[in-house]
This record gives structure tokens, sequence and C-alpha cells, in this order.
């Protein structure tokens, strides 16, 4: 294959080390002896996202093609094409002339041609008595066939990649579906658990899909679905179980004693009423405005240090979770005013969970109080939520156990 020596291009035109780069690597690449251009075409088209090329770019590389006389590219072959710019136009369905230089531009930085300049920046070719072509001067239709087989790779990652999206994609969906059917189980059963607070970390969850997913927001959004899935699954479950165990009515607000707190049976403290008919007021009564919190299981999941700090050793309710926040923040240096301004932005329940986040990474963070106003600060501002703090702790808590295992 006959790919001239290393070329500069014509005027003002810029020679880079990326153009330089190109050329040799298409010199030294092992070329087949032919490909079919128009399949080499299509692979780049399929990877052309990879290439950083537009589809006007790749509408003006088919007009180039159409040009070359011969459906193989080969080494025994010129491969040079030269035609003008208005005949370049013409194939490209009238591309303005502006576009089309812009275009011919990317396909040489992306290394898809290579420009071979005549003295005076003309395209034509010089023949023989015999009418062969002796040299000529436009572009160089050489990487395609030298860099063939690895446009070829580059095509089957994609559609690899896009089949990998559309599974994931549709996994989401249906877990998606899944979880929105459970919680409305729970909530028109009337089943015993903080189902409020499970709906409200589901749409938390949901409010976070963007409109053009890529691969890893699907996977990132999947994940989270999924964990949530997992733990109304277990909610539902452990009220099988209850039924199996008693055959009476379950009565809400059961206390639970121990630290397995696979589900919420107790409404969250700040609905609490005293016999009277009044909220409870020492410190537990819900602020104006509180967001919803998550169901007080998952938490557990995902910070599992905090249960340590309650009273007797253990959570098993709401009540036990805020005592052992405070007794934790007093342990981490946060000031009573750092904590009372979380409590007012992110709710009793929302600061607790805080304090147990970073009660979970504490070696990481070198001020626990400024990272809580931080928190807070951002949190009014409506620049943080509790869930991807506490959806990132549970998934790293599973990697450690996974890696353990």
């Amino acid at each position: 294959m006959d790919t001239g020596s290393l070329t500069t291009p014509f005027g003002r035109r810029p020679m880079t080390l990326t153009l330089v780069k190109r050329q040799f690597e298409t010199k030294k690449a092992d070329t087949p002896t032919a490909v079919d251009k128009w399949r080499v075409f299509r692979d780049i088209g399929d990877a052309r996202m990879r290439l950083g090329l537009q589809d006007r770019a790749l509408a003006v590389l088919n007009a180039l093609l159409s040009f070359f006389p011969a459906t193989e590219l080969g080494s025994d072959k010129n491969l040079i094409v030269f035609p003008s710019n208005a005949q370049l136009s013409a194939r490209a369905n009238g591309i303005a002339g502006t576009t089309l230089r812009k275009c011919l531009g990317t396909l040489v930085e992306a290394g898809i041609i290579i420009r071979k300049d005549s003295p005076n920046g003309k395209r034509y070719a010089r023949k023989s008595g015999e009418g062969d072509i002796e040299d000529a001067y436009g572009f160089s239709l050489a990487p395609l066939l030298a860099r063939a087989a690895e446009f070829a790779a580059l095509a089957q990652e994609v559609a690899a990649e896009q089949r990998r999206f559309r599974i994931m994609k549709d996994r989401l969906t249906i877990v998606r579906r899944d979880v929105r059917k459970l919680i409305t189980v729970g909530i028109e059963e009337n089943l015993p658990g903080d189902w409020t607070a499970v709906e409200a970390c589901f749409i938390d969850v949901v409010s976070r899909f963007v409109r053009r997913p890529t691969l890893a927001d699907i996977a990132a959004s999947l994940e989270e679905m999924s964990l949530l899935h997992e733990e109304v699954s277990r909610m539902l479950e452990t009220q099988e179980e209850i039924k199996k165990n008693d055959g009476n009515d379950i009565v809400f607000g059961r206390h639970i004693q121990n630290s397995n707190t696979e589900s919420c049976n107790e409404p969250e403290p700040s609905f609490e009423k005293k016999p009277g008919g009044k909220s409870a007021t020492n410190k537990i009564t819900k602020r104006k405005d509180e967001p919803e919190v998550f169901p007080l299981s998952m938490v557990l999941r995902a910070c599992p240090e905090v249960a340590v700090f309650g009273p007797g050793g253990s959570v098993g309710n709401w009540r036990d979770m805020m005592s052992a926040a405070v007794t934790v923040r007093s342990m981490l240096g946060v000031s009573p005013s750092a904590y009372e301004e979380a409590c007012e932005t992110l709710g009793q329940a929302g600061a607790a969970i805080a304090i147990a986040c970073i009660l979970e990474r504490a070696n990481h963070i070198n001020s626990a109080g400024g990272y809580l106003r931080d928190l807070t600060a951002k949190a009014r501002r409506g620049e943080f939520s509790l869930g991807p703090m506490l959806f990132a702790q549970v998934r790293a808590n599973a990697s450690a156990a996974t890696r353990v295992s």
C-alpha cells in the first residue's frame, strides 16, 4: 500500500504532533490485503461517538468514498481521492462550504483520512501515457484500510454497550414498577411500618433520574432502586413471619427489644401522641416542614456502628436512634449549635441519620462539626439530600462484606 511520505498541510493549516503520529501509525500498521470500503464506513458510523464524529462528517466521508472507483480498498491500489469542494458538496447533499471544510478537518484529526496537499493546495492527479495515475493530491483513504480492524472492534464494543444499556434499562423499569406496587400494598393493606418514609425514599430515587441517562447513570439508579426493593421485601417478609408466629393482628407501635431491626414497626417518634392527645415535646416534636425520613432498618444497615450507642447498646426505634445520635454527636466533637441547625434543616430524624453516616466515615473526615455544618448549608440551598449519602453507605458496606467473604 502506497501511503506516501510524511506530509504536511498546505497554507495556513497547522501541522500538529497528533497528525504526525497518525501518519506514522498508518504506515506501521499491519494492513489487510483488502477491505470492503462500505463495511468500514458502517463500522465508523456505529463507533462515531467514540471517534468524535458528527453526522455531517459521516456524510462527507460517504461522499469521499464514492469518489473511489472500486468497492474494496486494497494495498495494491492508489488510495488517494481528489474531488473538488464543489463536487464533494454536491455528493454530500449540498453541504455548505464552511461546514464541508470543518468536517474534512474533523476527519483528518480523527485519523480517518490523511491530507496529501499539492504544491498549490489544489487536488488533482497526474496520469501516465497509458492513462494510469502516477501521482495524486487530495485525501488518502489509507487509514481506513490500516485501521479497519480497530474500527470493527470499536463498533462491536459500542453494540455490546448498547445491549447492556437496554438490558439494564429494562431491569430498572421492572424494579421501579415492583417497588411502587409493593409500597402501595403496604399502604393500602395498612401494614405496620413507616411506609410513608419508604415512599418518600422511592420518590427521592426517582427524582434523580436524568432525562438522557448514560450507562453509568442507569447502573447507579438500578443499584439504588434494587436496594430499596430489597428493603421493601424485607419489611413485607417480616410481616409474614410475624403473622405465622402470632395469629392475632399486629399491633402498631410494637417495641423491638433486640438489635434485629429488619423492619420499622414503630412510627416515627415525631408523630407519637401523649395520652392527652398532644405531641411529645421533649425534643422529639416534628418540626415545621420536616422532611420524611428513611426506614430505620435501612439506616441501621447503612450505619451499623451507631446501634451500640443506643440505650442498652441497641437501637430498636427512632427514639433510640435520636438518643444515640446525641451521644455520637458529643463523641465526635460536634457542637450543640451545629446539631441544632441540622435538626432545624434536616429534621431531627434526618440529623440523626447524618450523624450516623458521619460516624461511619469518621476516619476520613477531619472535622465532623464542620462537615455537618456544610451538609446543613447545602441542604438549606437545596443542594443536598440524605438519600444519595445513605445509599452510598449501604453500597460501601455491601462491597466491604463481599471482599471479606
